[in-house]
């Protein structure tokens, strides 16, 4: 026994020793040492809702391919999944994810499998989101990615994203998840199915993301199908032109609202703020543009303070988890099927407040950029998409275009 104890005051001795010779003390780094990073980025999001029309139905035995163009460069990536509003427990037998060829098929050789936990199938419970290990992929903000499920069982109403402005796909049945050819996806749609976050580890130095919560506006209505030209696509490209590496994340929702829940447009951005923006990795920053949809859908809410007050709450919320919160004006409507006059006179009283308060941490003046100059009430005509309410691709770079970059430095 004495012997074993004077072995381990030698070592004991020698590991002090060590210590000393270097002039380190337990813990101490050496000049110029460097941990390996390992600060995971959101790269992309979608904000989930309650299931309607398509997501009623859900699907049996098929394979469902996702689409999304990530807005940052990784040498790793994990996906994250979400039944936050699903009707069951759903079982996703297989995943993978790969680099996205035309429609829906796939570049040969890029295809990864996705595990969670190790495995290969995992069960996602009523109301929770999980995410995967992490996968040994580069990923680029040059190409859509394919997440490909397999759900062998009636999956019941599904959580989704219901406008995406992207073309997935939902296959004939059986596990199609690692076929790279297009043949057997033969039923397109128009929304992300389960898929809420796709997370990477950066090339460069990023840390932060900034997320920009809204209505249709910030998903991208009226904008050109599968050419991602949203206004937060279009100021993710204006950051990578100015060298500035940050992510930005789309939590928008159409048809949603800032006080009020709807079965068809998603939990009111009081209740789903902190899930859809703090939660996201990395997030520093955050755009809000919402309010339109509570004035104009009926009934309607005409009481400017009330929406003031909700846009308070939001700003509180960001500034006690120390994020910086922008607000952008709301856009004119006027020609819109919902524009009536008491509602012109709210949005004008919000825009007031929201230019003059000081509350936010910056104002993003939207319909000053857009509107028209000889009816400020509108969009202007080479702006608007047609249904006087949602920007053209045009006017949505031009809302990215009005963003100041300096905040973001």
């Amino acid at each position: 026994m004495k012997k074993w104890k004077r072995m381990a005051l030698l070592l004991l001795g020698a590991v002090l020793a060590g210590w000393l010779v270097n002039g380190l003390i337990p813990g101490e780094q050496v000049e110029g040492y460097e941990p390996k990073r390992e600060s995971w980025v959101g790269a992309w999001a979608a904000a989930h809702q309650y299931p309607s029309g398509a997501a009623q139905v859900g699907v049996e035995n098929q394979t469902v391919r996702l689409l999304l163009r990530p807005h940052l460069d990784g040498d790793k990536v994990r996906i994250r999944l979400s039944n936050a509003y699903g009707e069951k427990p759903v079982t996703f037998k297989e995943v993978t994810i790969a680099v996205a060829g035309e429609g829906a098929s796939l570049i040969p050789g890029t295809t990864r499998k996705v595990t969670f936990s190790g495995k290969r199938s995992v069960m996602l419970p009523v109301g929770q989101e999980i995410q995967s290990d992490p996968i040994s992929m580069k990923v680029s903000r040059d190409e859509n990615l394919a997440v490909s499920l397999y759900v062998p069982k009636a999956s019941g109403a599904v959580s989704w994203h219901r406008v995406a402005k992207q073309t997935s796909y939902i296959s004939i049945p059986g596990n199609h998840s690692r076929e790279t050819n297009a043949t057997s996806f033969v039923t397109p749609i128009t929304s992300w199915f389960w898929l809420s976050g796709v997370d990477v580890i950066p090339v460069d130095e990023t840390e932060n993301a900034v997320v920009a919560i809204g209505d249709s506006i910030t998903d991208g209505v009226g904008s050109t199908t599968n050419t991602n030209r949203r206004y937060p696509d279009f100021l993710s490209e204006r950051l990578r032109a100015r060298g500035i590496p940050l992510s930005v994340l789309n939590a928008g929702i159409s048809g949603n609202k800032v006080l009020r829940d709807d079965p068809v447009y998603g939990p009111k951005a009081l209740d789903r703020f902190e899930q859809d923006v703090l939660n996201q990795p990395g997030v520093s920053h955050v755009i809000l543009l919402e309010g339109i949809n509570d004035i104009g859908h009926t009934p309607h809410n005409y009481d400017a303070q009330s929406i003031i007050r909700g846009y308070r709450q939001l700003i509180d919320m960001a500034h006690q988890n120390d994020v910086r919160i922008y607000l952008g004006t709301l856009l004119p409507y006027k020609g819109a099927t919902y524009y009536t006059k008491e509602g012109e006179a709210t949005r004008r009283q919000v825009n007031e407040w929201i230019r003059n308060s000081g509350a936010p941490d910056g104002v993003i003046d939207f319909e000053r950029a857009i509107r028209d100059p000889a009816d400020p009430n509108r969009l202007r005509p080479a702006y608007d998409s047609g249904d006087h309410l949602h920007p053209s691709d045009a006017g949505y770079r031009t809302m990215a275009d009005v963003v100041n970059l300096n905040w973001f430095q």
